[in-house]
């Protein structure tokens, strides 16, 4: 069994694999900084009973001991952390190679392997990345406020407003404050992709650049772009698993 595990500030995804190249479930569970190695030993339990390679992505360097120990006492398996030294088939075009994000080079991977080697890829998370590779080449990146960061940044500041789903409201005036809320929050962010989209498009002079939208919020905001985007909600995954298969 192979295991790729992606550590987000949110939640942690954890991605099984009989042969190391299609995920065959998916577990979801909240990332938690709290929490000892003890505690994410017993979770993990539940949902990984066999292992033979582990490649983990972690934006939480916290918890990591928790889950190198797990796997290295339960297994005896030593889990690939993704970092300088690993081959990934990408290049990085930065000022600073080193603050790119394990996450994003996941996604890189996983975008560039299973759709296009130039591309744009959307990661709505606990922010809302837009990262832009060309021939497999990460060339810049974007970053806004996620989705449910946005919601509790205003609901915290504003006394009055309730605490909303992030369905989106039939239409994009509402008559109540529920209604409004929500038509903000998701119809704001999706015109705010379609806008940065197109943004990009036009900088790098490429209007058919294939997009891909990945992240935990993707199901809420995907519908509602008007641009053409794909939708993998495994992309770092599977990009985890190219990775461990280079290295």
């Amino acid at each position: 069994m192979f295991v790729a595990i992606d550590i987000g500030n949110t939640t942690i995804a954890i991605g099984l694999s009989k042969d190391g190249k299609i995920i065959d479930k998916v577990y979801r569970i909240n990332t938690d900084k709290n929490k000892s190695a003890d505690e994410y030993t017993l979770i993990l339990k539940d949902y990984i009973n066999q292992c033979d390679q582990a490649i983990i992505s972690s934006v939480v360097p916290e918890i990591n001991g928790g889950f190198r120990e797990y796997f290295l006492n339960t297994f005896e398996v030593k889990p690939l952390f993704v970092g300088q030294g690993i081959k990934t088939g990408i290049q990085i075009n930065s000022d600073n190679p080193k603050e790119v994000g394990a996450d994003l080079i996941g996604n890189s991977v996983g975008a560039t392997e299973h759709y296009h080697e130039t591309c744009l890829i959307i990661d709505l998370g606990t922010a809302t990345t837009f990262t832009y590779l060309d021939q497999k080449t990460l060339k810049g990146v974007a970053i806004a406020t996620g989705l449910t960061t946005s919601k509790n940044a205003l609901f915290s500041k504003t006394s009055l407003l309730p605490q909303v789903e992030l369905d989106a409201p039939k239409k994009t005036l509402g008559k109540n404050s529920v209604d409004a809320f929500k038509s903000g929050l998701v119809y704001g962010h999706a015109s705010m992709i379609d806008g940065m989209v197109s943004r990009i498009k036009n900088e790098v002079k490429k209007p058919d650049l294939t997009v891909i939208m990945t992240g935990g919020h993707a199901r809420y905001i995907h519908a509602l772009c008007h641009e053409s985007i794909i939708r993998d909600d495994l992309l770092i995954l599977k990009g985890l698993l190219s990775i461990l298969e280079k290295n």
